[in-house]
């Protein structure tokens, strides 16, 4: 998918929200290590990504040619500062109306808007993919980032005492969220071909 937008931050500031191409394969690769260095909040830790700007590169590309999946990156003063995008969860006829959503955005810009300004980015494109319902996982102890899901409309269906197990922390709950989008049709227009998603779980909020 392909995407294209300038949102004003609250300082002021434009901030580009695009499509990643092949051309932004580092970029990606940066900000994906920045962001799980500065939270405890992520899927992962930086040191367990393999990942290398080529595959980022690929996956990108993969994301543009896709009809119903994007990664899109929010760009301000030239810099990548953060990224966000959504998944098919399944392409069986059963699965294939839902699909995933993940956001990381670098520390020194949160408060800015950028979350979201991408969250409202991705709600716009599962409703153009034709997705009836968008979803996601959140760490119960990030309060801004559930307050922020809540104000665009998804809401909690479930939680998972010991979703994730932080080596800083211990347990951690996380609350699964939802938002149905609207749409009823989530059947992919013809010709759309499933783009594999490597590493997309690890953008999760």
């Amino acid at each position: 998918m392909q995407y294209n937008k300038t949102v004003q931050l609250k300082d002021g500031r434009a901030c580009t929200l695009r499509n990643g191409t092949a051309e932004d394969g580092q970029a990606l690769l940066d900000v994906f290590l920045l962001t799980h260095e500065q939270t405890d909040y992520l899927l992962s830790y930086p040191e367990e990504s393999r990942r290398t700007a080529e595959d980022e590169a690929e996956y990108l590309r993969e994301k543009t040619a896709s009809c119903d999946e994007i990664e899109i990156l929010a760009e301000t003063d030239g810099k990548v500062v953060g990224t966000a995008g959504i998944d098919c969860v399944g392409r069986r006829e059963k699965t294939r109306h839902r699909a995933q959503f993940g956001i990381s955005v670098d520390k020194a810009c949160w408060g800015q808007g950028i979350g979201r300004a991408l969250t409202e980015a991705c709600i716009e494109c599962a409703r153009a993919a034709g997705y009836a319902q968008l979803e996601l996982q959140v760490v119960a102890e990030n309060k801004a980032a559930i307050a922020l899901y809540r104000s665009v409309g998804f809401v909690e269906y479930g939680r998972n005492p010991k979703g994730f197990r932080s080596k800083v922390s211990g347990w951690q709950e996380l609350v699964l969220m939802r938002l149905e989008t609207g749409e009823q049709d989530a059947q992919a227009p013809d010709g759309c071909k499933a783009s594999p998603a490597p590493g997309a779980e690890s953008r999760l909020e």
